[in-house]
């Protein structure tokens, strides 16, 4: 035999399956202690629901409002915080060892851009041919941005060589 279908949200009215609530009325008024009886008589005299506030507290705390405006607020409020939260992207740089100087710069000012939204910044150095040969001048171009953007970013993933590149992640301050 199946569960009963688990209701997400508060439970209402009928639901409420436990023998003495703590009442606030449609005022926000704290009533007391009483049984659920009463409580759902009061919240029929108002025309309104018994709603679940508190399930967790003993005695669960149950509030007289109207089920539905409850539902559309808590709705608005879910919508609100999701609009204020800030999803951090990794934006990827690539470089080379033999990078000109105004190169580098160009990226360097991008670098700065992606750190100002709040964006982390994987620095990937590639290696191409005998570049490989001299680890050691990607390992220096890559200690050169650490030192650049130390005011800006720290360091989240030291430079580590994967195959024919070397990885680096900085995260803003």
């Amino acid at each position: 035999m199946q569960a009963p279908p688990v209701k997400d949200g508060p439970r209402i009215n009928d639901e409420i399956r436990v023998p003495k609530v703590l009442l606030i009325d449609q005022n926000g008024e704290k009533q007391g202690v009483m049984p659920v009886s009463s409580a759902l008589e009061a919240a029929e005299e108002a025309g309104l629901d018994l709603v679940e506030i508190v399930p967790n507290a003993d005695p669960p705390v149950v509030k007289i409002l109207d089920y539905g405006k409850y539902k559309f607020q808590e709705q608005k409020k879910k919508n609100e915080a999701r609009k204020r939260q800030k999803v951090v992207e990794i934006k990827e740089i690539k470089l080379r060892p033999q990078i000109d100087v105004h190169d580098y710069e160009v990226k360097a000012k991008a670098m700065h851009r992606f750190f100002e939204e709040g964006d982390k910044v994987k620095v990937t150095m590639r290696f191409r041919g005998r570049e490989m040969a001299h680890p050691e001048l990607g390992m220096r171009l890559l200690q050169q941005v650490k030192a650049d953007f130390d005011s800006v970013a720290k360091v989240e993933h030291e430079p580590k060589m994967e195959g024919r590149q070397m990885v680096m992640v900085l995260a803003p301050k």
